[in-house]
């Protein structure tokens, strides 16, 4: 079965090791409730998926991370259902030249109703055009002040790629409302104010309560964080019939469903 294997006990390890807290943290801290490492298949890590702990995260309802060789196609399938919608966003710019291999995180989110009633959409967005503050390029949502430039047939879904230096920092704190919370390493590692520790192909999703969310890089570090209202709709699902299609990349693109969101997000030159 595909999935993420949970590692409750060494989260709470982690969180009475010893290892102070950031130092300069005065809100509450937001805990994690769940630490997991991913399921490796090939070239792809899985660390959702709705039989697993999409039931946790939704409307985030796989994960998928991918090292895989450049190809002349775009790198994003579509999920072969119509009530949800998929985006990749490339981490770094890798070419047949480089030697590098393509990293990429797959997401892909179930639709409200609302949302399944949005026009189908085809967005290829380019490096350049990706909104950036600080470290953060702001994929879907918005971070402080600045707004993603993606059109917003995903309502109320923060979505950021963010890279940190060797021991910066950087916090977040949810909007109101939004009382699901994760984040996915590809890189490096994160040291979280309770001394809890996050490192490459891992996810952490946090407890359901407000509160910031502190980080400092252990190493150059590169992961993903989402954050909306959680989905309330329950999620129909059959194991074998759900793919994201990163597994299958080389097979060519699927078929385009009702609704759906097409989005690759080019790696940072």
């Amino acid at each position: 079965m595909y999935g993420t294997k949970p590692h409750a006990a060494s989260c709470n390890r982690q969180r009475s090791n010893g290892v102070p807290p950031l130092a300069g943290a005065k809100a509450d801290p937001r805990r994690i409730a769940l630490l997991a490492s991913g399921r490796r298949h090939g070239p792809i890590t899985r660390l959702v998926t709705p039989w697993d702990i999409g039931e946790l995260t939704k409307p985030f309802i796989f994960l998928d991370y991918a090292e895989v060789a450049p190809g002349p196609r775009p790198l994003f399938r579509i999920c072969r259902h119509s009530n949800t919608a998929t985006l990749t966003v490339a981490l770094n710019d890798a070419g047949p030249a480089s030697g590098e291999p393509q990293r990429a995180f797959q997401l892909c989110l179930a639709l409200s109703p609302a949302d399944e009633r949005s026009q189908e959409t085809n967005e290829h967005v380019a490096s350049q055009e990706v909104e950036e503050v600080g470290p953060v390029r702001v994929i879907l949502g918005q971070f402080g002040q600045t707004r993603s430039r993606i059109s917003n047939i995903l309502a109320d879904i923060n979505y950021f790629h963010v890279r940190l230096k060797e021991g910066q920092r950087w916090r977040y704190v949810a909007p109101d409302g939004h009382n699901v919370t994760w984040l996915a390493v590809d890189r490096g590692g994160l040291q979280l104010q309770e001394g809890e520790r996050v490192y490459w192909e891992q996810i952490a999703v946090f407890g359901d309560s407000g509160g910031v969310i502190e980080a400092q890089a252990e190493g150059d570090t590169s992961f993903v964080l989402g954050s909306a209202r959680r989905h309330r709709h329950p999620l129909a699902h059959e194991e074998h019939s759900v793919d994201t299609g990163l597994s299958t990349i080389a097979q060519g693109e699927a078929e385009v469903p009702r609704i759906a969101l097409r989005l690759r997000v080019q790696g940072s030159r």
